[in-house]
């Protein structure tokens, strides 16, 4: 899943995608290097980001959105925690919506995943973008996150979204600290037994450089390190700025023996 923020405040890649053209050619060039799905995104989640509203948010990926669905032919993803977003992308052509709330930020929005038939990528988070990174607590991450996954699949299935169109994120970085990140990817095999695809989104996150050691460390290959020690242990969907390193990463890593198919 490669990512297109078109936004100005983005922690990695905030105001490189603002102009549309800009961002469709950034898609476009990510399906060219093997890319699976385009995720865009119009508001920053990033912590201590400003909320947007609707009508920017709109301004932003509609554009892009449009533009996109005649040329690319992988799956478009709205990363939106608004309904009235999701909607209009899915009409414009998005086949999956990414919620970083899990649908507890906006009532409405299981009724727009239910109505349109697409695609659900449904994420953890404790608190929200302006307090996630207070004073994230658990008693036990794994088991926190495994079993509030497991409620938010749930209620997409009761609600009639079929389990074929759900995807969990475990939220690498929403509301955890570096240890908690770090406890959660080496659990996620643990999260596979919950039937659906797992998406981990950890590229370029703070918790890379504070491993590192070094604030202006170039996190390309620490994202790698993290991406492959994830796809070995079963997830899905990797969510990534920097799609053409990642393909390659995982093709050598795939050909030389890294996936042990045993064990997926």
């Amino acid at each position: 899943m490669g990512i297109v923020n078109v936004t100005p405040d983005s922690f990695s890649d905030g105001g490189k995608h603002r102009d549309a053209e800009v961002a469709v050619a950034t898609a476009i060039a990510m399906q060219n290097d093997g890319a699976d799905i385009i995720d865009i995104g119009g508001e920053s989640t990033r912590p201590y980001s400003d909320v947007v509203d609707v009508e920017e948010e709109l301004d932003r990926v509609m554009p892009v959105i449009e533009s996109l669905a005649g040329k690319i032919a992988i799956p478009i993803s709205i990363d939106t925690s608004k309904s009235a977003v999701a909607a209009a992308a899915v009409q414009a052509g998005a086949e999956i919506i990414n919620d970083v709330t899990g649908f507890d930020g906006d009532p409405a929005m299981v009724g727009v995943a239910v109505q349109s038939g697409v695609g659900v990528c449904v994420m953890h988070m404790q608190g929200n973008p302006q307090t996630m990174q207070d004073a994230p607590t658990y008693e036990n991450v794994v088991d926190e996150i495994h079993a509030y996954l497991m409620a938010r699949r749930d209620l997409c299935l009761a609600a009639g979204i079929s389990i074929d169109r759900v995807c969990l994120d475990p939220g690498i970085g929403f509301g955890k600290t570096h240890e908690h990140n770090l406890t959660l990817l080496k659990a996620t095999r643990r999260f596979t037994d919950l039937g659906c695809p797992i998406l981990i989104g950890h590229s370029r996150k703070g918790f890379i450089r504070k491993m590192l050691g070094d604030d202006a460390a170039d996190l390309t290959a620490g994202t790698l390190g993290v991406t492959l020690a994830v796809a070995a242990a079963g997830a899905n969907v990797i969510r990534v700025h920097d799609v053409r390193e990642t393909v390659q990463a995982l093709t050598l890593f795939e050909a030389s023996g890294g996936f042990d198919k045993a064990k997926l």
